[in-house]
């Protein structure tokens, strides 16, 4: 989708909310800078996500970080239902309101993962490359044939379920979580927040098309994730990590937050077209 696309597509969804940009570093003071870079948090996040790959992009490369619908600064529309759909939506327009000139590398993760990759999948002018930073790659338990794997997914599901059907106690086990991470606001549920996580948690990640939109995306795509990431189903992340186009990368040691191992192989996939290190 070129300029005369983004046109009809702002003609065709005037009513797209317009997203909080936290991050926008600006052109980085180098003679030829890599192109720029626009990161998307997951759920109940902010932009703070990125809050240990910004600095280790930026002398090199411009980065914007954009908070999805709902969370950190950017709006909660009244009637929301947050879909997919709803969340690409503002992201397309809150992108296109920035007049990049060129291709640029989109970075998501977690549900910002699934994000990107429709983005990726319905605006593939305007990306050059995919960089997929612990990517929740769920299907459903009838279509899992191996029992084990079809049982761990079912748990997933069905602890997902439960926050969202116990409020209280999720708001209260987040809070404690929360305080014993190393970055504030990487990870936030509540009361403002939750009818944004319920129903993304509901309509984005139980309910998922990521293998379909990836399976578009004729671009590079870096997939990052850690070894001890209790959010991913290995048996699952496999199936993208034998697409055509996919460069995996496992962080030893790391779980689903971005920490400083994860960090420097992360910047490193985004400025390499050959791909990151492993860690």
């Amino acid at each position: 989708m070129g300029r005369v696309g983004d046109l009809i597509e702002g003609l065709h969804d005037p009513k797209a909310p317009l997203l909080h940009v936290a991050i926008d570093t600006g052109e980085p003071a180098v003679e030829h800078p890599g192109p720029v870079v626009v990161m998307v948090h997951g759920i109940a996040s902010s932009a703070a996500t990125f809050h240990f790959v910004v600095p280790l992009v930026e002398p090199q490369q411009r980065v914007i970080a954009i908070e999805l619908l709902g969370f950190g600064g950017s709006p909660q529309p009244e009637g929301a239902e947050y879909t997919l759909e709803e969340h690409v939506a503002a992201l397309a327009r809150t992108i296109r309101s920035l007049h990049l000139a060129e291709p640029f590398v989109l970075v998501g993760h977690s549900l910002g993962c699934l994000i990107g990759a429709r983005y990726a999948a319905t605006h593939l002018a305007h990306v050059a490359k995919l960089v997929l930073v612990s990517p929740p790659v769920y299907l459903s338990p009838a279509e899992i044939g191996d029992p084990r794997v079809r049982l761990r997914m079912a748990g997933y599901l069905q602890a997902y379920q439960f926050f969202r059907a116990n409020k209280d106690f999720t708001i209260a086990r987040a809070a404690v979580v929360s305080k014993l991470l190393p970055v504030q606001h990487v990870m936030e549920i509540t009361e403002q927040n939750w009818t944004p996580f319920v129903k993304s948690l509901e309509h984005c990640i139980e309910s998922q098309t990521v293998i379909s939109d990836l399976a578009r995306v004729e671009r590079p795509i870096e997939v990052v994730y850690g070894r001890l990431d209790e959010f991913l189903v290995p048996a699952n992340l496999a199936i993208i990590e034998r697409m055509r186009g996919v460069t995996t990368h496992v962080v030893a040691a790391s779980d689903h937050m971005i920490r400083k191992p994860m960090a420097r192989v992360v910047a490193a996939g985004i400025a390499s077209p050959a791909g990151a290190p492993d860690a």
